[in-house]
């Protein structure tokens, strides 16, 4: 049993072939997932794929990168939270690789997330990318832990993941941690504790080996944890009753 704890199915990549790819999950024994949102416009796309299947659950919240998008409030995600099937808010956090100029407008938004999930008690999906300090400061000063939640595809370094557990938050591994170059990742998924770990695709993004460079998808979870385990001299079993505990005892409002 095994959980993808982050993907984006509602994109045309994967919707398109929603029958393969939910047969695919099934057969490499991934029980449930968890499609999150990047921004209000496609919400019901998200939404949709997880009314549809009782073993998806759904996020609400708007990426960082979106600039050209509708800008939530607090009131706005939490009309949206009270949705059913959404277990998180998400994702949120800050990403400076396309915005150098470390815009004030991603902070604040990335605030606006952090109050709203401490209000509905859902836990947050954090994306952080080349702006871990100040992803961190935001955390702390909006007392983030509140609310808990994961640090998403995690590539940042072991002070950070210590930093990041130290707030409460748990700490999920993509595929990033099965490449050749990821010793530094695979140092990390070491030092985590068992009961802060998750896996995850991110698909269809960053496809672990062996289908690095293919399309991604939920199946693939399955390589993702067999990494993390090898990295951590465990077997695939315990790594995935772990991670699958863990889901469940974060997104408190999902259901096994």
């Amino acid at each position: 049993m095994l959980v993808d704890s982050h993907c984006h199915l509602d994109f045309p990549d994967l919707i398109n072939q929603e029958e393969a790819m939910l047969a695919a999950m099934a057969e490499n024994g991934v029980t449930h997932a968890l499609c999150v949102a990047v921004k209000l416009e496609t919400l019901p796309g998200v939404l949709g794929v997880a009314e549809r299947h009782p073993h998806i659950y759904a996020s609400v919240g708007v990426h960082p990168d979106n600039a050209e998008c509708e800008e939530p409030d607090e009131a706005r995600l939490l009309e949206l939270a009270a949705h059913p099937k959404v277990v998180a808010i998400g994702e949120t956090g800050l990403d400076y690789y396309w915005h150098k100029d470390a815009p004030e407008w991603q902070r604040a938004r990335f605030r606006t997330h952090i109050r709203a999930a401490k209000r509905c008690a859902k836990p947050l999906i954090i994306h952080t990318r080349d702006s871990a300090a100040d992803t961190l400061r935001v955390m702390a000063e909006e007392e983030a832990g509140v609310a808990g939640g994961v640090m998403h595809c995690f590539t940042e370094s072991l002070e950070v993941a210590r930093a990041s557990l130290e707030l409460g938050f748990y700490i999920s591994l993509s595929g990033i941690v099965s490449f050749k170059n990821a010793a530094s990742l695979r140092e990390v998924a070491r030092y985590v504790p068992a009961d802060r770990l998750l896996v995850e695709t991110d698909s269809p993004y960053l496809a672990p080996v062996p289908f690095r460079g293919k399309t991604n998808q939920p199946a693939y979870v399955r390589h993702v944890a067999q990494a993390v385990a090898d990295a951590r001299g465990e077997t695939l079993a315990h790594i995935a009753e772990i991670t699958t505990t863990n889901f469940f005892r974060l997104f408190k409002d999902a259901r096994p």
